[in-house]
């Protein structure tokens, strides 16, 4: 069904529908104006017919397991409770053949991916990333490895001597196949430097998923949202992804991460509430319209909200993931991880078509 506007329907926001509907690109005022509406309705059908016309009712899922080398890290982003200090009580860094060993106790016939992300070590060389990676690909050549943010890329630059298109020709010759993309935060060096992200700053971060697309590299990218930033920062932070998405194609889906509080036991008042998750979806979906897909990620939103979001926007709710550890070291109180089943059921709960995917969004079986 059409959004309409009603007699409840401000000008500006009718002016925005119509935009939307002749296809017109929305501006920066147009989102911060979406940001600062209480009409959240509105914003979500009219995201919800935005995707329609992209998906219809499909919503994809993958078969996935994390997977976390090392979380030895030399950087102290003020929201991160993942990482550890080389010989603090609870660090560790797996070899590959270690990797390999957890892999076949946890692993089942299904599983098409690894996602694989990780601290900053320097205290290892960058051939332990390589030969982590390559190791993973001997084992499992048939599971397509999406290793590494732009921020660990940039990371590797820097301990390697090695520019990022010869990180990533290295990485691609261990097997690497798509970037993860986290390490975005708030693409605003103003915020990174308030919330002491000491990695890779924007320009960085854009470039590394610039050069990989170049490399055809697929990738994929985050905004991490709910802390000091404003509804004008968000905003910017879209714009510069479909910025570099005009220019690239090389973006599949777009995942906005609800912040964490540091402890799973953090009041309602320490986290985003769900008004604030869906409206993020919703306006991430109008704004970028050179980008397939918005990712649901039920590791931070739940998955019951996960379901309402597929209403709002959403047509991806990432994948079965098993024992993710990032977010829930930061204090997620979701579930590490849903079964096949479960993420077919969470799908069709919500009135839509479960679709069983491949990295790079190819059909493997659709549930009708």
């Amino acid at each position: 069904m059409l959004v309409t506007a009603t007699p409840h329907t401000d000008q500006r926001m009718a002016e925005i529908i119509e935009k939307v509907r002749r296809g017109e690109r929305l501006t920066l005022e147009d989102g911060v104006y979406l940001y600062e509406s209480d009409d959240l309705l509105t914003i979500g059908q009219l995201a919800n017919e935005v995707n329609l016309k992209k998906n219809g009712k499909k919503v994809y899922f993958i078969e996935n397991m994390s997977l976390y080398f090392t979380n030895v890290c030399e950087s102290y982003c003020a929201f991160c409770n993942f990482r550890k200090d080389q010989g603090e009580e609870g660090s560790y860094t797996l070899s590959g053949p270690e990797m390999v060993e957890y892999v076949e106790q946890h692993i089942h016939p299904g599983i098409r991916e690894f996602h694989i992300v990780g601290g900053h070590n320097n205290h290892v060389p960058f051939q332990y990333y390589v030969d982590s990676l390559q190791a993973l690909h001997e084992r499992f050549p048939e599971v397509a490895l999406k290793a590494y943010t732009a921020a660990e890329i940039d990371f590797f630059t820097r301990i390697s001597g090695l520019s990022i298109t010869e990180v990533l020709q290295e990485l691609q010759k261990a097997g690497l196949q798509s970037l993860t993309g986290g390490g975005a935060e708030i693409l605003s060096d103003q915020y990174r430097e308030k919330m002491k992200v000491d990695k890779a700053n924007v320009d960085r971060y854009l470039e590394v998923h610039r050069t990989a697309h170049k490399l055809g590299i697929r990738t994929g990218t985050t905004m991490l949202y709910g802390s000091i930033e404003s509804h004008e920062d968000r905003i910017r932070h879209m714009i510069q992804i479909r910025d570099l998405q005009d220019e690239t194609n090389g973006f599949m889906v777009f995942i906005p991460l609800s912040m964490q509080p540091k402890s799973k036991n953090a009041s309602i008042m320490r986290r985003n509430s769900a008004y604030e998750d869906l409206k993020t979806i919703a306006i991430s979906r109008l704004m970028l319209d050179n980008i397939q897909h918005i990712k649901a990620y039920f590791i931070n939103i739940g998955t019951q909200l996960t379901q309402v979001s597929l209403s709002f926007g959403a047509s991806d709710v990432h994948g079965t993931i098993l024992k993710e550890k990032i977010s829930h070291a930061a204090g997620a109180n979701t579930p590490e991880g849903l079964t096949r089943k479960e993420l077919i059921w969470l799908v069709k709960g919500a009135g839509r078509i479960p679709v069983e995917r491949d990295t790079f969004y190819n059909e493997i079986e659709v549930f009708e």
